[in-house]
């Protein structure tokens, strides 16, 4: 077991004797990049959505992405109060990869400040979080493998 030095995101693996499935608990120091991030973005539109969740994951730069919605959306825009319907878009990357996805979702979206949001996975399947690392060409990933 690893404990939080020097500020620095430890691991904690726990394996349950119920289960063969280890589970990983990042115990991150403040202002510590996350091993693992989940990164939200809202848009009007479906299909702008699937777009956005297949070049992320087509580009290495997201594992995988969910389109939740439709969602009702309630905001202050330029000084009005406004209600929409947008769809979430949840993507899991890897803290490395984090700006890189951002970025992208940046130039592709079609709002002139899009919610662009990364979360801090604190814990999770090891065997999933190790498959965003593959999957995002992280450590252990293809990208390691030559």
């Amino acid at each position: 077991m690893t404990i939080r030095t020097n500020g620095q995101w430890s691991h904690l693996w726990i394996k349950p004797v119920y289960n063969a499935a280890a589970v990983r608990i990042n115990l991150g120091g403040r202002g510590a990049m996350p091993e693992y991030v989940q990164v939200q973005v809202a848009v009007d539109d479906r299909a702008v959505a699937g777009a956005l969740a297949r070049s992320a994951v087509a580009a290495r730069l997201a594992a995988c992405a969910q389109i939740v919605g439709p969602i009702t959306s309630v905001y202050r825009w330029k000084g009005v109060v406004e209600t929409a319907e947008e769809f979430l878009l949840l993507m899991k990357t890897t803290g490395e990869r984090s700006g890189e996805l951002t970025e992208h979702v940046r130039r592709e979206h079609p709002y002139e400040t899009p919610e662009i949001i990364s979360l801090p996975v604190t814990g999770g399947l090891g065997a999933y979080l190790e498959w965003i690392s593959e999957e995002t060409g992280g450590p252990g990933g293809p990208a390691d493998r030559g």
